[in-house]
Order: structure tokens, then sequence, then C-alpha cells
């Protein structure tokens, strides 16, 4: 049977799939797991599942996220609520900045789907 591993570096982190192990049964994964995945690197917690047990959703079968437009966090996002004539050049600088953030974030999403 194979089992597959799950490995945490540091209390609190997240668990890493590190790998499998073929074994007979749960304790024998969990000491194979142990001797093959935990023995030189620093760990704090392995989870051992049987592949059988671990199931796949794919971006093919479903969409992930639902609401992906967060222009609320930006200045641009909002519709001005005072009169143009009151609005100072802070205002102004804001809007800038904050359009900016927008393209930077934006590009690093783009980099992030095209690598």
């Amino acid at each position: 049977m194979i089992w597959e591993v799950f490995r945490q570096e540091k209390r609190g982190g997240y668990h890493t799939h590190c790998g499998n192990v073929h074994a007979p049964d749960r304790e024998m994964a969990l000491m194979f797991a142990e001797i093959q995945h935990a023995r030189r690197k620093p760990t704090t917690s392995l989870w051992v599942v049987p592949k059988d047990d671990i199931a796949e959703v794919d971006a093919e079968e479903t969409s992930f996220g639902g609401a992906t437009d967060k222009s609320y966090r930006w200045v641009a996002g909002y519709t001005h609520t005072r009169p143009p004539e009151t609005e100072t050049a802070e205002d102004a600088a804001e809007v800038v900045l904050s359009a900016e953030q927008q393209d930077e974030a934006e590009k690093g999403r783009e980099e992030l789907n095209n690598a």
C-alpha cells in the first residue's frame, strides 16, 4: 500500500508533501516516513495518509476563489463622495499611488500565473 507523507518543518507552519512510503499498515508507514523523510531535515510533525484516501479537485473541474475582484482595496475602486472642487492635491496623489499599486499587484499575479 502507498502512503503519502506530509512534513511540518516548524511548529505552527504548513505541512508540505515530501514524498511517499510503501508499507502494509499505518504503524509501518509512520516508522518508514520518520526514517525516510524526517531523519535529515528539521521536522516537528508528520502526516501519513493512504494514497487512496486523497482526493483532488482541479481548476478544470471547478472555479476556485469566488470573488477575485478586490478593487475595494484600492482608492480607485471607490467613487468620489465629495464634490470635485473640494478635492485636494493629497487626494489626487492617493488615487495615483493606489493605481500604481494596483498595476504592480496585477503584474505580480501575471508573473505567478505564467511561472
